[in-house]
């Protein structure tokens, strides 16, 4: 029976999960009408979730985790990714309900894959990853909802994590004006500035309890953060901004008030980059071929072989890894 080398998790139905780099039978692989050679795949939140099993996204066992993969179709009968086209996959519950990038090989119904777009490498697509795209989406939140460059500046919680990378790069190439907040202000000001942003705030200053209403500060903002952080943003955001949220770092809970939504107008949207229907992701993957500085990708990005994913999950957890980590995948 032919086989592929993937990370796999286990668990007893008594005891704790347990990972380890193993070979799988290719008839293991589970439905879908594409299959590819995983050549990238990315570290992300929830990866370092799943491998530490610090929270209960994995809902399959045994399961291969990793949401992000890049590769070439070895066999496909979808219309639209032919043999030996590219293709990106995010989401979809991969690396939690159904088997993800972390291995050699991958099989996924065609209708969750994206073509790579002309001008991104497959390199560069893991390095925007599912945490690019979601940044891109909440561009494209803010934008939907009126949210001009004009209009006063952006805040991007979480500014030196994944998404918050990627969307102070965006935002600040689109011409806005960026406020990043980071718990690293010290160490991370110059990488942040870099990117595009103008002012940089310690994380602290939104990550208590706060006020219902407070100083009308900016036009929008890119949450990943949620809890404290989220609640505070809302509060200080000005007179009909909008608010994309899109993660949960801090916590799941929305500590505030429905005062800046009665009172200001202000709009709080929600994004979400798992389920999202192709024609969102396709457009996502096509304005990040345009919007997203790529020069700046290689400053975003640290590249390791997919060996050390075990020992960078739970960095990723401990917000102590900047920017992107890309896997190559051998």
């Amino acid at each position: 029976m032919p086989t592929f080398n993937a990370f796999l998790l286990t668990k007893p139905d008594d005891g704790e999960q347990s990972l380890a780099w193993t070979e799988v039978d290719e008839a293991d692989l589970m439905d879908g009408d594409v299959t590819v050679e995983v050549s990238h795949s990315s570290l992300n939140f929830k990866d370092g979730l799943a491998m530490t099993g610090s929270s209960p996204v994995v809902r399959r066992w045994p399961m291969i985790p990793g949401i992000d993969f890049v590769g070439r179709v070895r066999e496909s009968s979808h219309p639209d990714h032919p043999v030996g086209s590219t293709v990106v996959l995010n989401g979809w519950g991969v690396g939690e309900t159904h088997l993800g990038g972390y291995a050699e090989l991958a099989r996924v119904p065609g209708d969750w894959l994206v073509a790579l777009p002309d001008g991104i490498s497959p390199a560069q697509s893991m390095a925007i990853g599912t945490a690019g795209y979601t940044a891109m989406l909440c561009v494209i939140a803010l934008e939907r909802h009126g949210v001009a460059p004009g209009d006063g500046p952006i805040i991007v919680t979480g500014a030196a994590g994944g998404v918050g990378s990627v969307a102070t790069a965006i935002l600040a190439k689109l011409g806005y004006q960026v406020i990043a907040s980071t718990g690293r202000a010290d160490t991370e000001g110059d990488y942040l500035r870099s990117l595009g942003a103008t002012e940089i705030i310690d994380r602290a200053e939104l990550s208590g309890k706060g006020r219902p209403m407070g100083k009308e500060r900016w036009a929008g903002a890119v949450d990943s953060v949620g809890s404290f952080t989220l609640a505070n943003v809302l509060a200080q955001t000005r007179y009909g901004g909008t608010v994309a949220a899109c993660g949960l770092a801090q916590g799941m809970d929305l500590p505030g008030s429905v005062a800046p939504f009665i009172l200001r107008g202000v709009t709080l949207a929600g994004v979400d980059s798992v389920m999202a229907p192709l024609a969102r992701r396709q457009e996502a993957w096509a304005r990040l071929a345009t919007d997203l500085p790529l020069d700046l990708l290689d400053s975003l990005t640290a590249t390791h072989p997919l060996a050390d994913a075990p020992e960078l999950a739970p960095q990723i957890l401990a917000g102590t890894t900047r920017g992107r980590v890309v896997f190559t995948v051998a």
